[in-house]
């Protein structure tokens, strides 16, 4: 398959979130672009455990906050595109001890941020159902594996959840973006991590939240069923490993149509 140069490229996605977002970047690509075309500048602030105010260690790796990484810096000095965003894995700033007014600020100064590039705005809400479903023992376990430094009881953090749920939706109709409620279906035995086997539905009922694109496109067959390969995968532009700083120049990434990812 012929290489597209960056330079190409029809639109721009921003992709903000935690795991969920991590383990899916080239499925939700791959049903964005199915929409709207491509190739696209791709630019990504993901990871296991990610926040969005405050920097986050998982496994011995150092990201930072979201709101705060390289990705708004670069974001501002670029050409301006058709722009997508989606803001999703809303929450684990909960669990790192942040206070959901604080969260919200975070959501807010992005939108601001992406409101300035006359993006197109899809964010997930918490998915409270399945949350508020999880047993004491099974919420426990979830966080002394992932969050070991976290304290807060179960009663505590479904409280600061249902405030930032509810500080969203409040958000949304200020500020007229698309608040996707997510139904508890999708979501496996930790009430926030969606299902494997459901992880395309899923991303192209977010993907349908979008405005309708002025103009259809047509994929080959195999475009249609395959996701496009890496030529080059994408890496962090800073990181730590156990204390250490790594840096990557960006675009780090790009896939077989010529789409480059950046990656932060």
């Amino acid at each position: 398959m012929a290489v597209h140069s960056p330079a190409q490229s029809t639109n721009r996605i921003i992709l903000l979130g935690a795991s969920n977002l991590t383990l899916s970047v080239r499925l939700v690509i791959h049903l964005m672009q199915q929409r709207f075309g491509g190739p696209s500048e791709i630019l990504a602030a993901v990871g296991h455990g990610r926040a969005y105010g405050v920097s986050s260690q998982m496994l011995g790796r150092g990201l930072p906050g979201i709101a705060e990484c390289g990705l708004w810096q670069q974001l501002d000095g670029m050409k301006s595109l058709h722009t997508l965003a989606l803001l999703t894995d809303i929450g684990n700033d909960i669990l790192y001890g942040v206070a959901p007014e604080r969260i919200l600020r975070s959501i807010e100064w992005c939108l601001t941020k992406l409101h300035q590039q006359s993006a197109q705005v899809v964010v997930t809400n918490l998915p409270m159902a399945p949350v508020e479903c999880l047993s004491e023992r099974r919420y426990t376990a979830f966080r002394n594996l992932f969050y070991p430094s976290c304290r807060l009881s179960r009663n505590e953090t479904i409280s600061r959840a249902k405030t930032v749920h509810a500080g969203l939706a409040d958000m949304a109709s200020q500020r007229h973006f698309n608040l996707y409620e997510q139904a508890p279906e999708w979501f496996g035995w930790d009430g926030i991590h969606v299902n494997y086997w459901q992880r395309k539905g899923y991303y192209q009922d977010i993907a349908r939240q979008f405005p309708d694109p002025e103009h259809y496109f047509e994929f080959a067959e195999d475009q249609q069923k395959f996701l496009l390969s890496w030529q080059r995968r994408p890496q962090f532009a800073y990181k730590t490993i156990f204390g250490q700083a790594l840096y990557c120049s960006q675009p780090s990434g790009q896939l077989a149509d010529g789409s480059s990812v950046f990656k932060y």
